[in-house]
């Protein structure tokens, strides 16, 4: 059991929970704050959002000890909330829900609009709801209500909640120093916020990485070229190659000094993600092994990503070699539900033959099958995958 403290919807709470039990149960079973909804538990559907230090954030994909030290508000964190009650009654005005089962992560997620984006036209507002699913409403009275209640707000007068901007890690205050790696316009409609800024540099130098070693999700992949060792290892010296080898990925600055900058568009379902950020490549000729760290964060949500790659290059044959990949990573966001699902190695399984056959053809002179700009399709890798493992159970039974 791990020891915890925290701050529900203001009051402090302390409990002693199983290091798995993610948020949403910690707080619908423990705390008995059932407004949360627990839906599909993959970070995909957005019923089960709260706020952890004042930003939207799944519960169900965060575990109850990361949120240690943290503010957690739910939806009856909202009772007496001007904003939200105005929601309550645009929602019914406009009949923005059916079911209902969705609502409580909708109202989150508007609340989050109307404070973040007063100025926010029908097309941003669908944009910011494309995390929050309803297959009730076709989403028309949800937009509706969520305008109208931008513009009551705004002829109200009444003041709005200061947006957090300096977003940390679920379970701690926000940090005095930002770690956003993006550098895309803000949001039409923000206003910019007087904080401490960094370059990106500065940010990655501040990054703990020891938790990405410790508490990291660990794939190790191999896959063989029929090229020589030293070939092999001499592309992999030319980073903007390697990156053009992987779906979704491409380079936006060129690397100097071992650092370069980029981008890796993530599609899945209707959320695409633009992962911006950093990577550090260290490189150990003697051994044939090198070290990639890397950090990036959504350009258009709170979601982050930390990698640690390792890779060695053996010699099979003469004109034959193996690369060895251990990657450690950590995810947050709709993406993070990866980190929990059986899936992810089937998916690992997938991009590894991708960016196999990518390499054979670089070093053949041919050019690479994917296209850096298409994004990384996650949803569809796993659809695939739960097929193969169909297909895979049905031939074991019948012998096919």
């Amino acid at each position: 059991m791990k020891e915890l403290a925290l701050v529900i919807n203001g009051r402090n709470v302390t409990a002693a929970v199983e290091p798995r039990l993610n948020l949403v149960d910690f707080l619908r079973e423990h705390q008995y704050l059932t407004a949360t909804h627990i839906g599909c538990e993959h970070g995909v559907c957005g019923a089960c959002t709260v706020l952890v230090d004042g930003v939207p954030a799944r519960s169900c994909l965060t575990f109850a000890v990361a949120a240690d030290r943290a503010a957690i508000t739910t939806l009856e964190g909202f009772d007496n909330d001007p904003i939200m009650n105005v929601l309550r009654e645009k929602f019914s005005e406009h009949h923005a829900l059916q079911c209902g089962f969705c609502t409580p992560g909708m109202l989150m997620t508007a609340r989050d609009i109307i404070t973040r984006l007063p100025d926010a036209d029908e097309k941003r507002i669908r944009l910011e709801l494309s995390g929050n699913l309803c297959r009730c409403t076709g989403y028309v009275g949800i937009v509706e209500a969520v305008q109208s209640a931008l513009s009551a707000v705004k002829a109200s007068g009444q003041p709005r909640p200061s947006p957090s901007r300096r977003i940390g890690p679920a379970g701690s205050h926000p940090p005095a120093v930002s770690k956003d790696f993006s550098r895309s316009p803000r949001p039409v409609g923000t206003a910019p916020v007087s904080q401490p800024t960094a370059s990106p540099s500065e940010n990655f130098d501040s990054i703990e990485w020891s938790s990405v070693e410790k508490n990291g999700v660990e794939l190790r992949q191999s896959f063989a070229v029929p090229f020589a060792r030293a070939e092999v290892w001499r592309f992999f010296a030319d980073l903007d190659q390697v990156t053009r080898c992987m779906p979704g990925a491409r380079l936006t600055k060129p690397a100097t000094g071992g650092r370069a900058e980029g981008q890796v568009n993530v599609k899945l379902g209707p959320i695409v993600s633009a992962f911006q950020g950093i990577l550090e490549v260290t490189r150990d000729d003697g051994n044939f092994r090198g070290v990639v760290r890397g950090a990036g964060r959504d350009s258009k949500s709170p979601s982050s990503a930390r990698a640690i790659i390792t890779y060695e290059v053996r010699a099979l044959e003469a004109a034959k070699s193996q690369v060895d990949v251990s990657v450690k990573f950590l995810l947050s966001g709709a993406l993070a539900q990866f980190s929990r699902s059986g899936l992810i190695k089937d998916v690992a399984d997938h991009l590894t033959q991708v960016f196999a056959q990518n390499l054979e053809a670089r070093l053949s002179g041919r050019p690479a099958a994917s296209i850096a700009a298409d994004p990384l399709d996650v949803g569809t890798l796993a659809r695939s995958a739960v097929w193969a493992r169909i297909r895979g159970f049905v031939r074991k039974i019948f012998g096919g």
